[in-house]
């Protein structure tokens, strides 16, 4: 992956999570992008939470209830952008600047 990719850090430690099998914020996110992160040729293991819309929101909601809908809305949006800068960084076609 990409270091300079919006949300890398959030993106990486969800991965990370996910292959320890915590439940955290980061590792809910990336089970919610699976597929489109999958697509992307992001390595995701075989085993994600279910429902993990609904336990990302649940585990916000325990933390503050009031802002609860507002965090998960800027997680996604991060996802989304993240997903977006790496789907155009993958079709790009690679420059080869060893041509001497």
């Amino acid at each position: 992956m990409n270091l300079a990719l919006p949300g890398y850090d959030l993106i990486e430690h969800g991965l990370s999570d996910l292959r320890e099998q915590r439940e955290t914020i980061p590792a809910l996110l990336v089970a919610i992008g699976a597929p489109r992160l999958r697509h992307i040729g992001i390595e995701i293991p075989d085993v994600v939470p279910e429902n993990p819309e609904h336990r990302l929101y649940e585990l916000l909601a325990k933390d503050g209830p009031d802002s609860a809908h507002s965090r998960y809305n800027a997680l996604i949006r991060r996802l989304v952008s993240f997903e977006r800068a790496a789907e155009c960084v993958s079709r790009s076609p690679r420059t080869n600047y060893n041509n001497s």
